[in-house]
């Protein structure tokens, strides 16, 4: 059906409705803009949201990563960050796709539409102007014909009239008056003839107006109007395609997620807590019972500093020098007093204990950081971090290496091809790096010596580059703390003894069997060793010795990281073990290498 030859008569309609056409397709462009309003404040709210949550940097929140429900959190978020994009792509193809196109095309439309009306409106004052000059033309022709009849009406009175005078006649005779009425009547064909003209013309506009330019105007707007009805149909179809595109996206995003829940593993949390937390020390035994009825069989106590090693074995008769604790340091340090120390020994479920090593542990979580060598840790945890020092390192080392082999092959390019570039230019980088391996391969050495003392093990050594003076001096590495806890210090055979200051120290009653204990006569040499690295024993029990130095052995790593040994009669102390290369003396008189 044509609106031409249907609604030909239509027009102040047609108009209307095209109007109110326009008027819905930016009424439906304002919404999909709203909506796209939506989709880009919702997904800044998502994007917020996510990072919000994020672990902060140099945070507790990056260190809970290690466990499997953080890292399922965290993948969470970044899914859920990547879902925020989605929903920005959703806004940005509703404005590219559906906005930008369906604003243009309202502006075509409109100068479209106004092109179309004009030309209906023209052609409707051309068919008005025709009628109104057919209605002229027969206004005249009436008044022709009525003028023509008035003239024939009167000379027919006055041919008819006897009672004339002759001066009337004379006046008005009939023959004038005939000639009147003809006049009359000719203008009268004339205007008839006009009339018909007229009226044959208006008949053929109207005609080529209602069923040529009319139809054909209105078949134009008929057109307009539903290839508007066609772009909103599209328009809305791809409304609805736009979220289509990304819902593969969308679900893999939410497959993520449920992935990343599907994860976590409550059982390798529970073992990372103990990664994390364990401390390497065994529990505290039994306190051993101290008969004081009975003074001379009186057992040292744990906090006693004259506990040695042979505590619960029979002592032989004789005198021998006591055993001195390499760790004691000379110089006390006061500020904390007993009944605090006793606080400190408390664990968590209020038992008191006299173990060291659970303080220790408990403050080191407490300080957080520590001297280099991480010896405010406990052994375990002191172990995972100078590990991970070593390894940090290393791939430090391998970038720097990489880069100097980089270098090398560019000086050779320069060497063989001058034109390329100065060969002399690479010299000053490659020194730089050269003495930057060296720097970091000071301090692997140096992290590995301490990594070494902790698994009971020689260190990883290199003849040219580790046999640096002070190398491994543990006095330059070893910060003083005014803390408490730091008045403790370990003991050769693995077990901690505990200072005291002068007010709170209890000390032991001499007795003959000190005396004889004192008189016991010296150690036995067992082996002899070599002194890999230089050491300044400044703790009491300790002996400074010199790189390359040949000593006695009396008395071998008992697990603790330090061996007994002599250099005279009268000189003789504790050094690292893995400062120092062991020969041990077999029955059969070979040397074994340790």
């Amino acid at each position: 059906m044509s609106w031409g030859t249907e609604l030909w008569d239509q027009f102040d309609n047609l108009e209307k409705h095209t109007h109110w056409g326009i008027e819905f397709v930016e009424r439906y462009t304002k919404f999909v803009k709203e909506r796209s309003e939506i989709e880009v404040n919702y997904a800044k709210q998502i994007r917020n949201l996510s990072k919000k949550y994020q672990p902060k940097k140099n945070s507790k929140e990056e260190e809970e990563n290690k466990y499997s429900s953080c890292r399922a959190f965290l993948t969470t978020l970044n899914e859920l960050n990547d879902y925020a994009g989605q929903h920005e792509v959703i806004a940005e193809n509703l404005t590219s796709q559906i906005i930008s196109e369906l604003t243009r095309f309202v502006q075509d439309l409109k100068a479209e539409r106004k092109s179309h009306f004009h030309d209906g409106r023209k052609a409707q004052q051309h068919i008005e102007n025709s009628w109104k000059q057919l209605e002229m033309s027969k206004r005249r022709f009436e008044r022709d014909c009525k003028e023509a009849d008035r003239a024939q009406q009167y000379f027919e009175k006055m041919d008819a009239d006897i009672n004339v005078t002759k001066a009337d006649v004379e006046k008005r005779s009939s023959l004038k008056a005939r000639q009147q009425a003809q006049l009359r009547h000719q203008m009268a064909e004339d205007s008839k003839n006009e009339y018909t003209s007229c009226l044959q013309k208006f008949n053929q506009e109207q005609n080529e107006h209602y069923y040529t330019l009319i139809p054909h105007i209105f078949q134009k707007i008929q057109d307009m109007e539903e290839r508007r009805i066609e772009k909103v149909g599209e328009s809305m179809k791809m409304f609805a395609e736009i979220d289509r595109q990304v819902l593969p996206i969308v679900g893999k995003c939410l497959d993520g997620m449920t992935k990343s829940a599907e994860s976590v593993e409550p059982k390798l949390d529970s073992n990372q807590v103990i990664e994390s937390y364990k401390s390497g020390f065994e529990p505290p035994g039994d306190v051993e019972f101290e008969d004081y009825s009975q003074p001379m069989k009186r057992t040292a106590s744990e906090n006693s500093l004259s506990n040695s090693r042979g505590e619960g074995k029979d002592k032989p008769s004789g005198k021998s020098k006591p055993k001195l604790w390499p760790f004691i340091k000379k110089n006390k340090q006061s500020g904390c007093s007993y009944a605090n120390q006793t606080e400190i020994m408390k664990r968590t479920l209020g038992k008191p204990t006299y173990a060291y090593e659970a303080r220790q542990f408990v403050l080191s979580l407490k300080l957080g950081s520590g001297p280099e060598d991480c010896s405010h840790l406990p052994p375990e945890q002191r172990r995972k971090k100078l590990q991970a020092k070593v390894d940090d390192l290393n791939k430090e080392i391998q970038k720097e290496v990489d880069q100097r082999e980089a270098l090398t092959k560019m000086k050779d390019v320069y060497l063989k091809n001058p034109q390329m570039g100065d060969p002399n230019s690479v010299d000053p980088r490659l020194s730089e790096i050269s003495h930057n391996i060296e720097r970091l391969k000071l301090e692997v050495q140096k992290f590995d010596a301490w990594l070494a003392e902790v698994e009971g093990r020689l260190p990883l050594r290199n003849d040219q580059s580790k046999r640096q003076s002070g190398l491994y001096d543990t006095q330059n590495n070893a910060p003083v703390n005014n803390n408490c806890a730091q008045d403790r210090e370990s003991s050769p055979d693995g077990s901690y003894t505990e200072e005291q200051n002068s007010e709170t120290q209890i000390k032991a009653p001499s007795t003959e069997f000190d005396d004889e204990f004192d008189e016991e006569d010296p150690l036995p040499i067992i082996g002899t060793c070599k002194v890999l690295y230089p050491f300044e024993g400044q703790n009491e029990g300790t002996m400074s010795v010199a790189e390359g130095e040949m000593l006695y052995v009396i008395e071998e790593d008992k697990g603790d990281g330090w061996t007994r040994v002599r250099r005279s009669e009268e000189e003789e102390g504790y050094v690292p073990t893995s400062y120092v290369e062991v020969f041990l003396e077999i029955t059969k008189g070979a040397m074994t290498y340790i």
